[in-house]
Formats: structure tokens, sequence, C-alpha cells
């Protein structure tokens, strides 16, 4: 089986092409292609596959080899994929997700993608839907327990169940003993991603990730476009304008637009092609 790493903001995933290729079992080669000593390395799998809907659909599989819904630096490494590769020579691409349609521009330049914006669609801030196992109209700077200690979050979906706390040093946390803590909280029945957020200003944030399935990726693309919402709904960061996210594979630039729509813009990565067995 031929197959393509690529990654965006150190966001890494095996993509597939599932117009010439066939994965017979995705979930458990995600598993096993996905493990960083026996394996190509990477937070999970990508398949690339037709689309009914859409130019292309993205099928993710964490490393764990559950399913995931939606991925935003991976949808912008599908963008580059197909057009590199002369799937499409479209700069303004439609893909299929189980989060729904996504709709991709890619900048080109001298033939090859080099960033992508993707219309990222409306956060959902309704308990019920995140999921969270809460009452009420929202989830947002709600007190949790977590391994004894008292906790301020913010809930919302993205694409994927999100939450969002503030931190005064990201790196200084014991990520291997609250991580999973977080991730299978009670109060989260389908668990979460976590997002550990350092207000720099209100267009500048450092956030640190911990996402349900790979343990700590170092950018999470719903997870920042989940942060920008859950922020700019308590007043913290500007409704219209870019707010800047620094992760620890790199940046990306989130501005909430009319309707709550989140654009959202980061660089996407090749980093090696080669064969493996399926």
């Amino acid at each position: 089986m031929k197959f393509t790493k690529m990654q965006g903001c150190g966001n890494d995933y095996i993509y597939v092409n599932c117009f010439t290729e066939t994965v017979p079992d995705p979930s458990a080669a995600a598993i096993r292609l996905s493990d960083r000593h026996f394996g190509i390395g990477g937070d999970g799998l990508v398949l690339i596959c037709p689309s009914d809907a859409a130019d292309f659909c993205m099928e993710m599989y964490n490393a764990d080899g559950s399913r995931s819904e939606m991925c935003g630096n991976a949808i912008r490494c599908v963008g580059k994929y197909v057009h590199d590769r002369g799937l499409t020579d479209k700069t303004e691409l439609t893909i299929e997700t189980r989060a729904g349609i996504k709709t991709l521009w890619l900048n080109v330049v001298d033939g090859t993608v080099e960033t992508v914006r993707v219309c990222m669609g409306s956060p959902e801030f309704r308990p019920e839907k995140i999921p969270v196992a809460a009452a009420g109209e929202t989830f947002l700077e709600q007190p949790i327990d977590v391994l004894g200690e008292t906790w301020i979050v913010s809930s919302v979906n993205t694409g994927n169940p999100h939450c969002v706390t503030y931190v005064d040093d990201a790196m200084a946390l014991d990520f291997p003993r609250i991580g999973p803590a977080f991730e299978n909280h009670k109060m989260f029945p389908a668990r979460a991603n976590i997002e550990f957020v350092e207000v720099v200003d209100d267009h500048t944030l450092r956030v640190r990730v911990w996402e349900r399935g790979s343990g700590e990726t170092w950018a999470c693309g719903t997870g920042t476009c989940a942060t920008v919402a859950a922020l700019t709904e308590l007043g913290i960061c500007p409704a219209g304008e870019n707010v800047h996210v620094q992760l620890r594979g790199g940046e990306l630039t989130i501005r909430v637009l009319p309707g709550k729509q989140l654009l959202m813009t980061g660089a996407a990565e090749t980093v090696c092609e080669g064969t493996t067995e399926v």
C-alpha cells in the first residue's frame, strides 16, 4: 500500500489515496501504522475517498483505532494532497467529513499548496450536542473536579467535543497524568479533546493539546477553533478579527465571522512517501 505522511503544525497523519488503494481494516491499520517505534508514526490514519456529496471525502482514525469526526489540520493536508497530486485543479474545494461538508481555499505558490483556509462551520455550545453531561444552554466557565483539583472549563463542539481551560504555564503540566483524566471525565460521555490555554492578549493565545484517542499532539485544528470560539463567546477575544494561536507545532490563525462561522488558516506540508504492508 502506498502512503504519504503529512503534517499541519506538527499534527501528523498517514494519508492513503483510496481512489487507488484499499484498506480492509482501517482501525487496525491506524493502530499499527501510527506506532512511532514499530510503525510509520503519526497521530492517526486519514483515508482520502470519493464522495457523492463533495469533491472528496476524508475518513479519519485516531492512533488508538477509534473514529474521529473531523480534524482541522488533517483537512488542510487533504487539500494539499489532492491538488499537488493532480486529483483536482480547483483552488476552492469541498470535503465531506463526519462533521459535515467543509469548504477549503488553497493558497498555491509555484504550483504547490502552501497554506489552506477552511470554513470550519459554527460552534455548538449546547451541552447535549457537545456532548456534556450537564443541563443548561451552555457549559462555559464551569467548575469540574479532576484528580481532586477544581478546574474552570468551557466546552464546545467544533466537529469534535472539546474542553477548554485556562492555565498559567501549559508546559509545566503533568500531561501523562492530567490528560487521560480530563479526556475520560464523567462529564464527557463521548470523551473530549482538551485545550490548556495561556492568554497572552486578546489576539494571541498559547495552547497545549490533549486529543482523545491520540494523547498529546502538537496541534489540533478543531481544538484551536474551539478555543477561540469559547474565548470569543466569553468576551476575551474579539469577533471579526484574526486571533493567532501558538501551538507546539506552529501557529494557526482563527477568525470568528458573522453568524459565528469559524475561519481557520494554516500551513500543510508533506513529510515523506513510501509503501507498507496493509
